[in-house]
């Protein structure tokens, strides 16, 4: 089964929030035939929308393909937190690939998160970013270990943003009982995920790119040209740009060797009277191990997300948000649910996102592991770069030493589905 259509219909966005909420792109059309491009690039989500805007900025002829619409996948259905750094900590970074490195990864995901201001910025998309993103902790054994990275972020990467907050302080923000202290990144923000990618999408037309819907890519078959092979034609060119994340599936296999695609969900409330679970506008995100992550939409909608899957059907999505949400917000067990959807994301074993040199002129780049707005538009940037010949970026993070996942492609969904049920035990008894 294809996660590309085992819980959408084709050429159509969930019935999410997002969607309900946001001035979609007419249909584009879908390619029949024989293309011809410069660049050929697999994928409408944010790693493909930024490559073919940049690279089409740049002059080079860009074909754009994508299975369903612009913005379908996680970057049109996402949590909408824009954060700076890797989704690892730095403390964690320095470990893995020594503190020149590390410093180099946290410089880039600064950019990250600068570049999708600058974007909605300079092109004037509508996507109602607003600062502030507060981590909080579960468990009080947290808070000073959570307070002690935020003094090392201010000590040695001089990033000052990040306010420590006591129990008192984030339950002056949170109204719940649940949380024990954490801290508030004035440096983060969040926005609505697909009005940024559907800006993004009618930047990238307005800049020359094509764009195919409903345009499902089959085979990548090396040659002089490299050939894009799509159900009802092909694309011919010099360079192909694979950004299609957690909806890959076995389209290239050393990426997916790599990559796990997991499902999470959304539930979106009826509109609460103001000051009922955030007094102030900010986007949360936990320490729970199966992370909860919430915040208001602009019609004070609780937009709640938590709970994870790892198979390719979806669970009831309202009777699996909702448990956490209460653990959360008690007071909200009365209150309708409006909307309720999912997506497909994509994890390494590391967390850190797996950019690939698959030949001279083939890259990848995929796996930010929930931490994607910023990192992908940084990564469709970097790819561009890449291909007018600029690679050091490139090469910097395709130099990280991503594992594969154990058991093949067969046996790694329940392999981690073990892993994540031990951890979300953890979190229950509090170790």
């Amino acid at each position: 089964m294809n996660l590309l259509f085992a819980n959408d219909r084709a050429g159509e966005y969930p019935s999410s929030y997002y969607a309900a909420t946001a001035t979609l792109l007419p249909p584009l059309p879908e390619l029949r035939g024989a293309g011809r491009a410069d660049v050929c690039v697999v994928g409408a989500g944010y790693t493909g929308l930024s490559a073919a805007l940049h690279l089409a900025e740049r002059g080079y002829s860009v074909i754009l393909l994508e299975a369903h619409r612009v913005g379908f996948g996680a970057s049109g259905r996402n949590g909408g937190q824009v954060g700076p750094g890797q989704r690892v900590g730095q403390d964690v970074l320095e470990r893995m690939v020594g503190r020149a490195d590390a410093r180099r990864l946290w410089d880039l995901g600064l950019e990250a998160h600068d570049l999708v201001q600058e974007l909605t910025a300079r092109l004037g998309i509508d996507c109602g970013y607003r600062p502030g993103v507060l981590h909080a902790d579960w468990h009080a054994k947290d808070v000073p270990n959570a307070h002690d990275y935020a003094e090392k972020l201010a000590r040695e990467y001089d990033y000052t943003q990040m306010e420590a907050l006591d129990r008192a302080g984030v339950q002056a923000i949170v109204k719940s009982p649940a949380y024990q202290g954490g801290v508030l990144d004035h440096g983060a923000g969040h926005l609505h995920p697909l009005r940024y990618a559907l800006g993004l999408g009618r930047a990238a037309l307005a800049a020359g790119a094509q764009i195919f819907e409903n345009s499902l890519v089959t085979d990548i078959r090396p040659g002089a040209k490299l050939r894009v092979q799509t159900v009802k034609g092909h694309v011919e060119a010099d360079h192909v740009l694979v950004a299609a994340n957690g909806y890959l599936g076995g389209l290239v296999p050393p990426v997916a060797a790599k990559v796990m695609p997991i499902n999470n969900f959304i539930i979106a409330t009826a509109p609460l009277p103001e000051g009922e679970v955030l007094a102030r506008d900010v986007a949360v995100a936990d320490s729970k191990f199966v992370i909860n992550y919430f915040r208001l939409s602009e019609d004070r909608r609780l937009l709640f997300g938590g709970g994870e899957s790892y198979g390719y059907r979806f669970p009831d999505i309202i009777r699996t948000v909702r448990k956490p949400m209460l653990e959360v917000f008690p007071q909200l067990k009365d209150r309708p649910i409006d909307y309720a959807w999912g997506g497909t994301l994509a994890i390494t074993m590391t967390r850190l996102p797996c950019f690939l040199r698959l030949g001279p002129n083939l890259l990848s780049a995929s796996g930010y592991s929930g931490h994607g707005v910023a990192l992908a538009s940084l990564a469709g940037l970097i790819m561009a770069e890449t291909v007018a010949g600029q690679a050091e970026r490139f090469d910097l993070l395709a130099g990280l030493r991503l594992p594969s996942f154990p058991g093949g492609r067969a046996l790694r969904s329940p392999l981690l589905a073990l892993a994540m049920t031990w951890f979300a035990l953890r979190d229950r008894l509090g170790l």
